[in-house]
């Protein structure tokens, strides 16, 4: 175990370090604490919020229930930077850390910076608290050399190389064992700091390479007899992280075809499974039971009814929304008419710029939100759609149709790559199962190694990514190819961005065909997986 100090010096005034989160990041808090002469009483400045406010009671319990000494005199907590809303409970420990120094009833060594992160019970044990990623993470840029953190928290603080982690279950555990005894019985003197006591947690070593993560409850699209225009699309989708939407009528199986989408998808590389896991860690979502980074690319279903800052982001002081959680992987929407006009409209811009920025009085958010978004929906509010012979099936007035197909917005759907109807299956197509997700998914990992090559030092990942002159000059059609599309884009009516959108799902289509140009077939495939553009027309 590395040493945690090496020579011992006596600090004169209370002051400890600490984090707290500032959207997904890691932020370090300087926690000064002073202790005067005067009528007792606490106060806690620097814009904290009403669980930092009632960390001073949790921590005067817990000291006194492990035997410390609460002071009885005027103590006042300073959390800097002062300009900085701070909430949670992650500054417990740090506060504790700080009275106990100001009054002289600890004496940390010197030579070794740390910060101390985790919330405190009244009996002194310590609880995990949300984003200490995030937070580990900051403090090793920071360069601090160790954190002190809750045990349940160990394994996902453990994932950041670089620096020290020693694990605190009990605030008891701050003196050596020999001193135990004198502060159980309340002595009064200074304890020294107990950094051999701790438990020390090794760093993790992260994978070059992810094993293959199995899909959500074993699912695979062998199960899913015919579909094979719609297996294709979502190929193509997975290929370039292209945005889809499915319609049909119900009991076509677009659920299932969607659902089945991250079983073909690639895994995560290292750098996108951190990402991934610092969100959830940071919102809460992280299992207690993780030993390590999220593995499987996410796969988020909100319900319609959430609201746009549920779907975004939000809050007082903003947490992640569900954009965020689906963050390097997919949000999918089912049923998407029912989803509130307000609530679809705030996806605009994550599925431009990948981010959410949310704005408050003080200070402004921003979030990660690179995501798939999937989509299913049904033709009209019955659900008939169109029949054998037309729109026989369908009992809805083309009034009532035109009313739920206005739900989605021209700007959303125009970002919306990929548009396709899903038919009723028909009897034969249960007589062979087609390819299944392993086929499916070799085929999207040879596309994908085609753009990771071609893009290995660009700010691009995929071709979903491509815009300005990127996209003009890795996505430029022959000749043939770019007449094809100019033709349809007036005869269709396209905006430029639909041109864009297609151009990249062209060029995914030739990556697997394992094609080097944009020809006239990868075109004319493109233009028609935008179905609703061309019934809008007709």
């Amino acid at each position: 175990m590395p040493p945690f100090y090496e020579k011992e010096v006596f600090l004169v005034y209370g002051k400890s370090y600490s984090a707290c989160l500032y959207g997904v990041d890691g932020v370090i808090v300087e926690v000064e604490v002073d202790i005067t002469n005067g009528l007792p009483a606490t106060a806690v400045i620097g814009l904290p919020d009403s669980a930092v406010r009632e960390a001073t009671d949790r921590v005067k319990a817990a000291l006194k229930n492990c035997g410390f000494r609460f002071p009885n005199r005027r103590i006042t907590i300073s959390l800097a930077p002062a300009d900085l809303r701070k909430e949670g409970s992650s500054l417990d420990l740090a506060i504790a850390l700080g009275i106990l120094l100001s009054d002289e009833q600890l004496r940390l060594p010197e030579g070794r910076r740390f910060v101390a992160i985790g919330e405190l019970s009244l009996d002194g044990t310590l609880r995990p608290v949300p984003g200490v990623l995030a937070m580990a993470d900051c403090a090793k840029r920071q360069g601090f050399d160790a954190v002190l953190i809750p045990p349940q928290n160990a394994n996902e603080a453990a994932l950041v190389n670089g620096i020290d982690i020693y694990a605190l279950p009990h605030l008891r555990m701050l003196v050596p064992e020999s001193q135990r005894e004198e502060l159980a019985a309340g002595r009064e003197r200074r304890y020294d700091f107990d950094a051999d006591g701790l438990l020390y947690l090794p760093q993790a070593s992260l994978p070059a390479s992810f094993p293959a993560a199995a899909s959500p409850d074993g699912d695979d699209y062998i199960d899913v007899f015919g579909q094979e225009h719609a297996k294709r699309a979502l190929t193509i989708a997975a290929s370039g992280m292209h945005n889809i939407l499915l319609s049909g009528p119900p009991g076509t199986g677009k659920t299932m075809l969607i659902k089945r989408l991250p079983s073909i998808m690639t895994e995560l590389s290292e750098n996108e499974a951190l990402e991934a896991t610092k969100i959830l860690s940071a919102a809460g979502r992280l299992p207690s039971a993780s030993q390590g980074l999220i593995r499987k690319r996410p796969f988020r279903s909100p319900h319609h009814t959430i609201s746009p800052s549920g779907l975004a982001g939000g809050g007082s002081i903003p947490r992640p929304g569900e954009v965020s959680l689906a963050h390097r992987g997919v949000l999918f929407l089912d049923e998407l008419p029912e989803f509130s006009r307000g609530t679809l409209e705030v996806l605009r811009q994550p599925l431009e710029d990948r981010i959410v920025t949310i704005s408050r009085a003080r200070a402004s958010f921003t979030f990660p939100a690179h995501f798939m978004l999937a989509c299913s929906m049904n033709p009209c509010p019955c659900g008939g759609g169109r029949g054998e012979d037309g729109y026989s099936a369908c009992t809805c007035s083309a009034s009532a149709i035109a009313r739920y197909r206005s739900r989605i917005s021209g700007p959303l759907l125009d970002r919306i790559d990929m548009q396709i109807e899903v038919p009723q299956p028909s009897s034969g197509d249960s007589a062979a199962p087609g390819l299944s997700s392993a086929d499916l998914k070799n085929r999207v990992e040879a596309a994908a190694e085609r753009q990771r090559a071609r893009y290995r030092e660009l700010p691009a990942e995929s071709n979903s990514d491509l815009s300005g002159a990127l996209l003009r000059k890795y996505a430029s059609p022959g000749r043939e190819a770019a007449l094809l599309l100019d033709t349809a884009i007036g005869a269709l009516g396209l905006s430029m961005r639909s041109r864009d959108r297609i151009l990249k799902l062209a060029l995914t289509i030739a990556d697997l065909e394992d094609c080097a140009e944009i020809r006239t077939e990868h075109v004319a495939e493109a233009l028609q997986y935008r179905q609703m553009d061309r019934r809008e027309r007709d």
